[in-house]
């Protein structure tokens, strides 16, 4: 990953990517200049889904994209190298670091695969 490997991290994998976890003392890989908050939006019973913009998908949006928090954690800072793709409200919720990109909700558990062509291009 550190020499260019393209990698996605939804998630748990957000948290993993960053270099700093908040409210926490457990090492992250330290991939992405950003720091995030596990849990932030509450328990499993406080999961939800939403509907947010992508304007960083290539050639339009495309429509609002349906999004799946789980247990999500947030995106709480980034640093100068982190390009932040989406928001949700006043939460980061999507960054993109050379060939590294970070997403809080789970694109994976949805028919749109937008978030995964947009990665693909990494690879291309």
């Amino acid at each position: 990953v550190r020499a260019g490997m393209p990698v996605m991290g939804t998630c748990a994998g957000a948290i993993l990517l960053a270099d700093h976890i908040e409210g926490t003392g457990e090492p992250p890989l330290g991939l992405v200049d950003m720091s995030v908050k596990r849990n932030s939006y509450g328990r499993q019973v406080d999961s939800f889904e939403t509907d947010i913009a992508l304007d960083f998908i290539p050639g339009g949006p495309g429509g609002p994209f349906h999004s799946v928090f789980i247990r999500a954690p947030s995106i709480r800072m980034v640093g100068e190298a982190v390009e932040v793709l989406a928001r949700h409200e006043d939460q980061i919720v999507v960054v993109r670091s050379g060939s590294i990109m970070a997403l809080t909700f789970h694109p994976e558990v949805t028919d749109d695969l937008r978030v995964h062509r947009y990665f693909l291009e990494f690879l291309g």
